[in-house]
């Protein structure tokens, strides 16, 4: 009999039920797991705002994280090493986003993190399938809650998420028309965000020759290698325009000494929150190691012994108490970089005009420094909107942003409708300045 209760005890820790569910006693935070699809857990966790003001004239937002990769985790990067309440040391954050909105972040797509599957086949292998998934939980913890319903809705990307921000953004506008997702959704912003990666890689030789990272022989290179990716991109061969990006990287690196690809101003590895680690990621593309390493980056406490890794699977761990004992968190999933390795280099400029033609609002936001998703490739593909409104937007000229009574220039904006852009100078792909929502103008996100 004993034996038969150990077995049964056994199984449920390994196991997570359709949806499971905790919260803390004041309310202030829930968090869980949607079986989003059969043996496909997908872990969110959600902060409600000390400051949040119950005025119908006024809807206090959500903003939901989605953060890049594929596969790294926003429960763990954006949360206590970007814009989530406290940081790595567990102490608050002054810039924290709660200040403004409550905070929905998720671990996406499903074996990201704390988010697992029971089967690796299960992996998504697309945008669309990832957003099909965060569909499915949208439902689960919208559908039920009223208080939420009240809510805009919010989805804010970095990186990659910019890919799974628009294919949501569209997915869950179906669901709301078809009815079965009741959600409002107040707009979508694509920080950094990888929409075009045949308009960066094409930024990137230029780039770095007008800043004088690179000489001409090293122009010469990337260019006919960004131009070989362009052709691999329109003749449908993603595959081989991955293998080709890699190439590219590898390339830039040796003609820059080694230029960080997060702020072209620094060398890889000056930066603590883009520094690579020594330690080599066991997958089976090994061509993708450095790329991976590099977003495993280390803690930011001062003096800290650490990665982030000790924190998640030690006191976050105990703290959730619902993670099974066979899930360990990463900070990124090599296994699901590798199952969409077929969708990396697809664009997703046809969703960001589908979302504008459809008047949802769109905010881009970009870090000058920033080389992987450098803000030169941005303007690129945004030049290529079919949206009605683009011309107009292009014509209007941009108004300088500063930051509190600081009277430098901190950045640049510009507005059309429902298409607004941020110029943020000074700032790579990680950046670190707070920022709000404006609900009364209906912008995604501005800068403060």
């Amino acid at each position: 009999m004993e034996k038969l209760y150990i077995l049964v005890l056994v199984s449920v820790l390994l196991l997570v039920p359709t949806a499971t569910a905790a919260a803390t006693q004041d309310g202030s935070e829930d968090w869980g797991y949607v079986e989003v699809r059969p043996k496909a857990h997908m872990f969110w966790w959600l902060y409600r705002s000390p400051n949040r003001v119950e005025d119908p004239s006024k809807p206090w937002p959500i903003i939901l994280w989605l953060q890049g990769g594929p596969g790294a985790s926003g429960v763990g990067m954006g949360n206590f090493q970007e814009v989530g309440p406290l940081d790595t040391n567990l102490k608050p954050r002054n810039s924290t986003w709660l200040q403004k909105a409550d905070l929905l972040f998720v671990d996406s797509p499903v074996g990201t993190g704390f988010s697992f599957v029971e089967d690796n086949a299960l992996f998504v292998k697309n945008d669309v399938e990832a957003a099909t998934d965060l569909t499915t939980l949208l439902k689960e913890l919208f559908n039920r809650n009223e208080s939420l319903q009240k809510s805009p809705l919010f989805i804010v990307a970095e990186s990659y998420g910019g890919k799974f921000a628009v294919t949501l953004g569209l997915s869950a506008l179906k669901a709301i028309e078809e009815g079965t997702l009741k959600l409002r959704l107040g707009g979508v912003a694509l920080g950094d965000s990888w929409i075009s990666p045949e308009d960066f890689v094409l930024s990137w030789g230029p780039l770095l020759k007008d800043v004088s990272r690179i000489d001409d022989n090293s122009l010469e290179k990337s260019n006919s290698v960004a131009q070989l990716i362009k052709q691999q991109i329109k003749d449908g061969k993603l595959g081989d325009a991955t293998n080709s990006w890699v190439l590219l990287e590898s390339l830039i690196r040796s003609g820059s000494n080694d230029v960080d690809f997060y702020n072209f101003l620094l060398d890889s590895g000056m930066d603590p929150l883009s520094s690579v680690t020594t330690t080599e990621v066991n997958i089976a593309l090994k061509k993708y190691t450095r790329y991976l390493n590099s977003l495993r980056r280390p803690s930011l406490a001062p003096g800290g012994n650490g990665d982030l890794d000790t924190l998640m699977n030690g006191v976050i761990k105990r703290k959730l108490k619902i993670i099974p004992n066979n899930v360990t968190w990463g900070m990124q999933s090599d296994n699901v970089f590798e199952a969409m390795i077929g969708d990396f280099m697809r664009p997703r400029i046809d969703e960001v005009d589908q979302l504008l033609a459809k008047g949802v609002n769109v905010t881009v936001y970009n870090g000058q420094v920033d080389l992987i998703c450098a803000t030169k490739g941005t303007e690129a593909w945004v030049e290529k909107l079919k949206w009605d409104g683009l011309q107009q937007f292009l014509n209007k000229s941009r108004t300088p942003l500063y930051c509190g009574n600081d009277r430098f220039t901190g950045g640049f904006t510009r507005a059309y409708k429902n298409l607004h852009f941020y110029w943020i100078l000074g700032a790579g792909h990680f950046w670190w300045k707070l920022r709000t929502i404006d609900t009364e103008s209906g912008r995604a996100i501005r800068e403060v």
